[in-house]
């Protein structure tokens, strides 16, 4: 997930997916390195995966609106869509 921007910046037009997304203060299970929904957004990623914080939490809905939450408080950099 960090390397996102500089991936960004070499390709511009490509699709980025980004794991291991974690929100600030959560457990990183066997992630050694995380980044949060916001960071990884801003950097310019297309997608980000956020598995095991929503599925492994004992109530996936707030979770998932903690997360979106998190999303909305700055827009996303505009990036591809895939098989455009």
């Amino acid at each position: 997930g960090h390397e996102v921007r500089e991936i960004r910046k070499s390709y511009p037009d490509v699709y980025l997916v980004v794991p291991g997304v974690r929100q600030k203060g959560s457990d990183s299970h066997d992630q050694a390195r995380v980044i949060t929904p916001y960071e990884a957004m801003t950097a310019g990623a297309s997608a980000v995966v956020v598995g095991r914080p929503i599925v492994g939490s004992a109530n996936p809905r707030e979770a998932v609106a903690r997360i979106l939450t998190e999303l909305a408080a700055k827009p996303p950099v505009e990036t591809p869509t895939p098989f455009s």
